[in-house]
């Protein structure tokens, strides 16, 4: 079967729902997929994480978050890059490289603008698969609560392995969210089928989690059941955590520790978490970052992410940090969390 027919008859199956639990899985393992393991899949393309650079690992260079559930955003493209390119432009004179784009799905996910956008930028920029499980499921399409881990998987290998609906675009990780307090039976579904994801893609699975150490610890109990290892995954909005114990032994099993939301006024709570980590030992687990919003149609307003490098990086050379310190957070970090590679217990 060559590659077109192939996704005319799996995308008609799906929609047709002709595709059974098991058949979905194991026509994406043998679609014929791109080999970028070791490198960062970014919207125009993989890239050698060496050349990476400074990296954002958790923005949204625009979205329709606060809108109703979309599959297709309809953005006013002019007026986006307008609001978005001069932006972006400065932020490369400050010292930007690549960002990741955790807008998913249902809530503006449109890897052709991230890829416009970059090209126009010279920014290289990381679209995601996934569904996004917080905000009280929200952004969950209807099909998730019919199909199994399994399938879901399937879905979003297929958008690996062919590209993110007709784009040709391939996600350069997984994203998805969970709320509050233990898991529920959706989110914890939503991860399984993100751990399998990782399996088959090499893809890092970024979960929006916040201050809930009893679902971080679900979730990594999840990754456990499936093989997959804690390197895998990325703790978002860490940053929230009361109690940083929880930060330093989910670091020290091997996850991603992501301190975003960062901004003018919270640049002393990011310098207190930083040095929680650094003192012990754990600065090759952390990520930064500012959940910044450039663009949303249906309000204008926008979150800016130029803290890191106004703020914070002033503030914690000032502090002592050193120069190979600040490299490892801002470049080394997000280079290998990014990079394509599966990463099993075994």
């Amino acid at each position: 079967m060559n590659r077109r027919l192939f996704i005319q008859r799996s995308s008609a199956a799906i929609a047709a729902g002709a595709l059974t639990r098991t058949n979905l899985f194991a026509q994406a393992e043998k679609a014929p997929g791109i080999r970028a393991q070791g490198k960062v899949m970014t919207v125009l393309g993989p890239v050698d994480p060496g050349k990476i650079g400074p990296m954002l690992p958790h923005e949204h260079v625009m979205s329709t978050f606060g809108s109703d559930p979309t599959e297709r955003p309809d953005y006013a493209t002019q007026e986006l890059f307008d609001a978005v390119v001069p932006y972006m432009k400065s932020l490369k004179k400050m010292g930007l490289r690549a960002l990741a784009d955790c807008t998913t799905a249902y809530f503006g996910r449109d890897p052709q603008v991230l890829k416009d956008v970059s090209e126009k930028t010279g920014i290289r920029i990381l679209s995601n698969t996934g569904y996004y499980g917080a905000a009280n499921d929200r952004y969950v399409p209807a099909h998730a609560y019919s199909e199994n881990a399994e399938q879901l998987a399937a879905r979003w290998i297929l958008e690996w392995e062919n590209g993110i609906g007709s784009t040709g675009i391939r996600p350069g990780f997984i994203k998805t969210g969970v709320d509050k307090g233990p898991l529920s039976e959706i989110d914890g579904k939503l991860v399984r089928a993100a751990a399998k994801t990782h399996l088959k893609t090499g893809l890092v699975v970024a979960v929006h989690t916040g201050n809930s150490p009893e679902s971080a610890r679900q979730q990594l109990d999840i990754l456990r059941e499936e093989n997959v290892h804690p390197s895998a995954w990325i703790w978002v909005h860490a940053n929230s955590v009361e109690i940083t114990d929880e930060l330093v032994d989910t670091a020290r099993r091997g996850a991603w520790i992501e301190f975003d939301g960062l901004a003018p006024e919270t640049v002393d709570r990011h310098l207190e978490l930083v040095n929680v980590m650094k003192r012990n030992g754990l600065l090759g687990r952390v990520l930064l970052s500012h959940d910044g919003n450039l663009f949303r149609p249906e309000n204008r307003s926008s979150r800016k992410f130029d803290a890191l490098f106004t703020g914070l990086i002033p503030v914690l050379r000032k502090t002592g940090y050193s120069k190979t310190e600040l490299n490892q957070m801002t470049v080394k970090n997000p280079a290998e969390a990014f990079s394509v590679r599966i990463r099993s217990l075994a």
